[in-house]
């Protein structure tokens, strides 16, 4: 039986960078079991995914199912037939079930009795015939938790759907998936490469993308890309890049053309509290902080641009102005309140009430002041501090 590369690539509008992981991941393992469910032989399946496409690719996928042998028991002999060897309503059904008439079942004969039984040798199905609804079962199945509709149709997916390339090694596997019909055609970046090219056999997947659509469809060459590129970023200005795996998962699905670059931030900042300048430049901007080898905050910032630009120190000069008015109003803030010290905001506890029955926030305060204090006294530990911590 002859085997062939098969590819799916589902191009798509910007998918949800914190889903993509999950989305490629699941759609492998659904189109997986799909493929052994079918029993259809095949070799390692590998899953592709960027901003704008998911996609799968199979290797050594048999062109068809084996053919196999069927057997039928149905219904045993002293049920199958009346007393005047008429077929019975139960062997009727049975065989109508099989495609057949009673008199063309066959007998199997054994030591506990004599049944009815159906033997047919069924073809295996084309791979070609078999994958399109594969495709479509496996992408419904994707645990998406609000889905899209756009157009006028009643297609819905995560995202917009532009493309979808089914190959089975050089040959178009012809479907209509998500409401799009099947193609070789692959999008590449929006603003590099090719915008639009044709694929002429599987194999060339992703390669093809890399050298003609600026893509780097494999996700985790991209995401070691940006961090083999962020941690000598961080080296060049004498420090050590924050590289948290939450936010390299996020920025590597924001992607599709990493570019590191390094840019800073004014100096006065670093009198904020450094959690809060690393919250704004993590969780606001998709930055990664850099820290000096004593682990102290540099007034530096190591970002991924998605485009390799003639004048990179534009898209530097972009993000500083960005981040500035961020790091303003945390500046703002921590300024404002240090104004006051915490305790002097407790009088404004006594105007506003907790429950009707229970008194004022500073009522309910007071109580687990007493409580904090009772219990520190019972196990032993300081009294103070604990009616402190109660305040």
């Amino acid at each position: 039986m002859s085997e062939k590369t098969f590819l799916v690539e589902i191009g798509t509008e910007e998918l949800p960078p914190k889903a993509l992981r999950s989305l490629a991941e699941s759609f492998a393992a659904n189109f997986t079991a799909e493929l052994d469910n079918a029993g259809l032989a095949h070799g390692n399946v590998e899953w592709f995914a960027a901003p704008r496409r998911l996609a799968l690719k199979v290797a050594n996928l048999a062109e068809s199912q084996p053919d196999r042998e069927v057997e039928k028991r149905g219904p045993a002999i002293a049920q199958a037939f009346d007393a005047e060897g008429k077929p019975s309503k139960a062997a009727e059904g049975w065989a109508r079930g099989c495609g057949i008439t009673v008199d063309q079942a066959e007998r199997l004969k054994t030591d506990k009795g004599e049944w009815l039984l159906y033997r047919a040798h069924v073809k295996g199905e084309s791979t070609e015939a078999l994958v399109p609804n594969m495709v479509a079962t496996s992408l419904a199945k994707l645990p998406i938790p609000k889905l899209m509709r756009w157009g006028a149709s009643d297609v819905h997916f995560v995202r917009p759907v532009h493309t979808v390339t089914l190959l089975l090694g050089d040959k178009v596997i012809p479907a209509t998936i998500l409401g799009i019909q099947s193609d070789r055609v692959i999008r590449g970046h929006r603003f590099m490469g090719e915008p639009e090219f044709t694929i002429d056999n599987a194999d060339q997947y992703p390669q093809i993308l890399l050298e003609r659509g600026k893509v780097i469809a494999d996700y985790e060459a991209r995401k070691a890309k940006i961090k083999a590129d962020a941690e000598e970023a961080a080296r060049k200005i004498g420090g050590n890049a924050d590289l948290s795996e939450s936010l390299l998962e996020e920025v590597a699905s924001l992607v599709e053309w990493p570019v590191v670059l390094t840019a800073k931030f004014e100096e006065k900042f670093l009198a904020v509290p450094a959690e809060a300048l690393v919250y704004t430049m993590k969780g606001d901007q998709k930055y990664f902080p850099v820290y000096d080898n004593a682990g102290k905050l540099l007034p530096n910032f190591i970002f991924v641009a998605n485009i390799e630009s003639k004048d990179p120190t534009q898209i530097i000069s972009g993000n500083e102005k960005v981040v500035r008015p961020r790091l303003a109003d945390a500046e703002f803030f921590f300024n404002t309140d240090r104004k006051k010290r915490l305790e002097d905001h407790l009088p404004r506890l006594q105007t506003v009430l907790f429950q009707q029955q229970l008194g004022t926030l500073r009522d309910k305060t007071d109580r687990i002041q007493a409580l904090a204090g009772w219990i520190a006294g019972q196990i032993g530990a300081d009294v103070n501090h604990a009616t402190r911590a109660g305040l």
